[in-house]
């Protein structure tokens, strides 16, 4: 089974073929965040980090996309709408309400937590978790405020 930047790489020369430009221009932009990810971090290119890449600029696009909805630009907002679809084709299923926070609670605990000053402490916990890539982290952060003193 390919990895998930071997499907983005294939993805991209499908689209380049079918003269797909919007496709082609999006992947590609991926494609060129995903590396420099890696190269900054040198380390080699794996799911867990073309996921992160993704969600960062899924989050950055939908962030535009909010900034061109506000100044009614239906042009940029379509486009963006468009490039997020294609995007979130390759990041996997996000766990459902109840199961994060039951590992929120697991990290709570096992980090023996006490205040929102510990936060971080359980963020770590929870990034070290296998779990971890399917995370939404601004969710996860959420829950651990909620629960902590």
């Amino acid at each position: 089974m390919p990895t998930l930047y071997e499907a983005l790489r294939a993805d991209i020369v499908t689209a380049m073929k079918a003269r797909d430009a919007t496709t082609t221009l999006s992947l590609r932009t991926a494609d060129a965040a995903i590396q420099r990810a890696a190269m900054d971090a040198n380390k080699p290119i794996d799911d867990s980090m073309v996921v992160t890449v993704l969600r960062k600029s899924v989050k950055a696009l939908a962030d535009a996309r909010a900034e061109f909805e506000k100044g009614g630009r239906a042009d940029l907002v379509a486009a963006n709408t468009t490039e997020i679809a294609l995007l979130e084709k390759y990041l996997p299923k996000g766990l459902d309400l109840a199961k994060v926070e039951a590992l929120v609670n697991e990290a709570i605990a096992a980090t023996g937590a006490q205040s929102k000053k510990e936060m971080g402490k359980v963020i770590g916990a929870l990034k070290q978790r296998p779990e971890a890539a399917l995370l939404d982290f601004s969710v996860v952060s959420k829950l651990v405020q909620s629960k902590l003193p």
